[in-house]
């Protein structure tokens, strides 16, 4: 080995940040030592881990939302922040740069991410490209005709919603909201999702997304296969790639509540005399996203008589300022403080207590059971 090739090798792994490479499904498969001390893991410990299993439980979220649908579509993300949670459990607040490389047949060949310390640094950003601005009057007109329409509601069922578009927006985006019976009375399909993009684009996409999951769901298939289905159906017919969709279905009498996640932010679940809590389980990629390992998982749980379902956009709980984990908190925190006699006014009092000024539309759909 010549004295340049030796610099250029302690270069990487003595440089001021940390360096790693991965493979397009994020298995580690390249650090440098600086990102072993920073973390306290070994290289042995760290190659071949997902880099989205080092990240605070917020940070995946964001990793499945924005950091990689960015890098899929852009090639590069830059200055995302996020936590990576140490070898000791502490956290390491950091600024993530990223780059897409591919081999010369167009293939996805490795992401090389460098990491750096932001435990000085506050201002955190954390916005996706916004797209160039579209015909505002007609995709507006578009997204209010998609999302009107009655929700699935009965004597054992209170169903509804909380819609609020970003007020410094001129476009329209993809949130999107849906409850229907998959069989009158007796089950229940509850659905939250989020088209990257916006403008008429991302509200035609919600519309056909929408739409095919009301199709796909009339054929019986449960959360996780209904979601790969939908994975097939966006990469057939090239919509929505990215997007992130929550759809679950809850039978009435037993209160069998099956889930499955597709990069959204977690269900939240409130039983009688409990406190709400975040649902982990059931969680995949956005749809399209990477190729896909095998079947898109789902969880179950049972909604106790008088208990509750909130599904959500990433809009109600994300903050520039803060890191998405306080975002969490805030929104569990505040449920409580609300009286949930009327299931429309908690909504509406959960959403004015949380969110400030906001650039992103704001989604909020809940079910009750009845006692």
């Amino acid at each position: 080995m010549t004295g340049a090739e030796e610099s250029a090798e302690d270069l990487f792994e003595n440089a001021p940040c940390g360096y790693l490479s991965c493979r397009p499904d994020g298995t580690i498969i390249r650090v440098n030592r600086t990102f072993e001390a920073w973390t306290g893991f070994t290289r042995d410990a760290l190659l071949g881990r997902r880099f989205r299993e080092l990240l605070a439980p917020a940070g995946r979220i964001y990793y499945e939302t924005h950091y990689l649908p960015v890098l899929q579509l852009q090639g590069s993300v830059r200055e995302i922040a996020l936590e990576i949670v140490r070898a000791d459990g502490t956290r390491l607040p950091a600024l993530i740069n990223s780059t897409l490389h591919h081999h010369e047949s167009g293939r996805s060949a490795v992401v090389r991410t460098t990491v750096i310390d932001a435990t000085d640094r506050r201002a955190y950003e954390r916005e996706l490209l916004r797209a160039r601005r579209r015909d505002q009057e007609v995709a507006q007109q578009l997204q209010r005709s998609l999302l009107s329409g009655e929700l699935a509601t009965s004597a054992t069922l209170d169903v509804d919603f909380a819609y609020l578009p970003g007020q410094n927006d001129v476009e329209v985006g993809g949130d999107w909201y849906d409850a229907f019976w998959l069989q009158d009375g007796v089950r229940v399909a509850l659905v939250v999702g989020d088209v990257v993009g916006r403008g008429i684009a991302a509200a035609a996409a919600m519309g056909q997304l929408r739409s095919a999951i009301r199709a796909l769901a009339s054929t019986g298939l449960a959360p996780g296969p209904l979601l790969d289905a939908l994975d097939r159906y966006v990469a057939r017919h090239s919509v929505g790639r990215m997007t992130t969709v929550v759809y679950a279905e809850l039978e009435l009498e037993a209160g069998r509540l099956r889930y499955a996640c597709a990069g959204h932010p977690p269900p939240i679940v409130i039983q009688p005399g409990e406190r709400a809590r975040y649902v982990w389980d059931g969680r995949s990629p956005p749809l399209n996203a990477v190729a896909p390992a095998g079947s898109r998982p789902q969880a179950a749980t049972r909604l106790e008589p008088g208990g509750m379902l909130m599904l959500f956009t990433d809009g109600l709980i994300e903050r520039r300022t803060e890191s998405l984990d306080a975002g969490l908190d805030r929104l569990l925190a505040e449920i409580p403080r609300h009286d949930a006699t009327d299931l429309g006014r908690l909504l509406a009092g959960v959403v004015r207590g949380v969110v400030d000024e906001h650039d992103d539309d704001i989604c909020l759909l809940a079910a009750r059971r009845a006692r």
